[in-house]
């Protein structure tokens, strides 16, 4: 009988816990009994000429701990087009065919993809045209609906605290307001969590509009009562009431976000006569090792892919709810945000412990 084999791949940004995943597929293929195959470069690592390896046991030992993804990542590439008007991203017929072709030379029973929203979109596609993939689900911002947590989040958040304990000793020293601006383009899971774990006296998320008065209020308050120094986290997609997120045009012509925090420290300088220093974090929120808590996530997300492999659940997404591994059909987790409620009750603890959202 010919051992079957699987196929894994990582796509879009990466984050720790990625390496975690890769172990946990291939411990629990070994145990099937199958070959698990790693795709190179994300979905690119699919066409010809293919780059993949044998992920056994050799390969992935030692890997848990390592931030980044051994098979390497992409956010662009030949699968995705854009469309126009209500035509969003699709794969390329052609593209399609030299998948469909991959799978067949390879003997790929079915294919794991790990990856954000974008990239599960990719896969329901992918499965829509009757190729066996199931997905999870990665990202750092933490605001898929269809599950709980991803991994990458607590790294992420464990990076923006201890940045926070770094430049709060500075900034006591020189009393001066220090504007820290963290990921998080629709959400701000990370702000939050990362703004309270690291004792941030202003926190704005994009969920909550803010007014450049009120928190150039709360600096001058908290300078009348004593305070050395004020700390303000900020998200790179949180805005101004009446006004818009803040881009960055780079030499290709593309706008991202990013900025808001020199945004809000001029104003702040301006209004309140104090002295600002910005800090904007960018990708060391996505290196570096992956906490304790990542990689037993990523782990356990790997066992589960692998799970529903073997029941042939192909079309869904490994979840995690209610501190337990399940799974939902791709289709209902793809473009559902799971955004901070203004209601939320860790918004409500953060303004009792006096943290301003600048409303």
């Amino acid at each position: 009988m010919e051992r079957k084999r699987i196929g894994i791949l990582t796509s879009g940004g990466d984050c720790p816990g990625l390496n975690a995943v890769l172990r946990a597929a291939s411990r629990a293929s070994e145990k099937l009994g199958w070959e698990l195959i790693g795709f190179q470069d994300g979905f690119e690592g699919l066409l010809a000429p293919m780059t993949h390896i044998v992920l056994d046991r050799h390969i992935t030992a030692g890997i848990m701990h390592l931030g980044g993804t051994l098979l390497g990542t992409v956010n662009k590439g030949q699968f995705i087009s854009r469309g126009n008007g209500r035509q969003g991203s699709f794969i390329p017929a052609e593209v399609l065919g030299k998948t469909r072709q991959t799978f067949q030379s390879l003997n790929i029973h079915g294919l794991i993809v790990v990856g954000g929203d974008g990239s599960l979109n990719t896969a329901l596609q992918m499965h829509n045209a009757g190729l066996p993939v199931v997905g999870v689900p990665k990202t750092i911002d933490n605001d898929l609906e269809a599950t709980d947590m991803t991994f990458g989040f607590d790294s992420a958040v464990e990076c923006v605290a201890s940045s926070l304990d770094r430049l709060h000793t500075t900034a006591t020293s020189h009393k001066r307001v220090m504007v820290i601006e963290v990921m998080g383009r629709h959400a701000g899971w990370i702000a939050l969590h990362g703004g309270l774990a690291g004792g941030a006296d202003i926190i704005l998320i994009p969920e909550i509009p803010f007014e450049f008065s009120k928190v150039a209020d709360e600096v001058l308050r908290r300078e009348k009562e004593g305070a050395k120094c004020t700390m303000v986290v900020v998200a790179e997609g949180a805005k101004p009431k009446d006004g818009r997120v803040s881009r960055l045009s780079s030499p290709n012509g593309e706008n991202r976000l990013g900025g808001i925090a020199e945004v809000v420290g001029r104003e702040i300088g301006n209004r309140t006569g104090k002295e600002v220093r910005t800090c904007v974090l960018g990708h060391l929120q996505r290196g570096g090792a992956p906490t304790m808590l990542d990689r037993i996530l990523g782990t356990r997300f790997g066992i589960k892919a692998v799970q529903l492999i073997e029941e042939e659940k192909f079309g869904f997404m490994v979840s995690y709810k209610n501190h337990s591994t399940c799974a939902v059909p791709i289709s209902e987790a793809v473009h559902k945000m799971r955004r901070v409620d203004p209601q939320d009750q860790l918004v409500e603890h953060a303004r009792a412990v006096e943290i301003s959202f600048g409303d």
